[in-house]
């Protein structure tokens, strides 16, 4: 069976190379910030388990994430704001996020795998591999170390604004989400650029 672009690619690097990976968490959402992470897994520490982390419960995410964090070469995080999200469009904003969780690294790659079909505006040699959440470990990595951090983020915002129930939704658009809004408006934490959150300010 021939090799994927990323497999070749990665086979014609040494052992020791910097193999990046990288995904977002939280382009859904109607409130909070877009996180990202990359991740350099050491080739001679195997960490079983790696998967999209949709596909994981969150206590197995979290036993995974602290052994990456613990195991790793390197993880990093990058995160986009609300407002930068509002600014920008979601699309770049996770872009933005991360290429800051790639440079808060503090290695220069090899080559970086990124979850999807686009690429940051850097210049380290790159792939986009669709669906490499659960193709690829690295991205694998970045993506349950991403969505730990996320969802411990949103529980940390819930202490603050109690009333949306961001600790069990972690800000996606649930009915519960929803009829919040209508209750108690808009948060600073909301992203009025999202269709249900202008519609509560407009009124409608």
């Amino acid at each position: 069976m021939p090799l994927s672009d990323w497999e070749a690619e990665i086979a014609k690097l040494p052992a020791d190379a910097c193999i990046v990976g990288v995904d977002e968490v939280g382009r859904g959402p109607l409130a909070g910030d877009v996180v990202a992470a990359a991740a350099v897994l050491d080739s001679s520490d195997h960490i079983e388990g790696l998967a999209d982390s949709k596909k994981l419960t969150a206590k197995r995410r979290e036993v995974l994430s602290e052994q990456l964090y613990l195991r790793a070469r390197g993880v990093a995080l990058g995160r986009a704001t609300a407002q930068e999200i509002d600014d920008i469009n979601i699309l770049e904003a996770s872009l933005l996020a991360m290429w800051r969780a790639v440079d808060a690294l503090g290695m220069t790659p090899d080559l970086v795998l990124v979850d999807g079909r686009q690429l940051p505006r850097w210049s380290y040699p790159s792939i986009a591999v669709i669906k490499g959440d659960s193709r690829v470990p690295q991205i694998a990595a970045a993506s349950i170390v991403a969505k730990v951090a996320r969802d411990r983020y949103m529980c940390e915002q819930h202490e603050q604004w109690p009333m949306y129930g961001f600790n069990a939704h972690k800000g996606y658009p649930t009915a519960a989400h929803l009829a919040a809004l209508q209750e108690h408006g808009v948060s600073p934490l909301h992203r009025r650029s999202f269709a249900p959150v202008r519609a509560v300010i407009r009124g409608d």
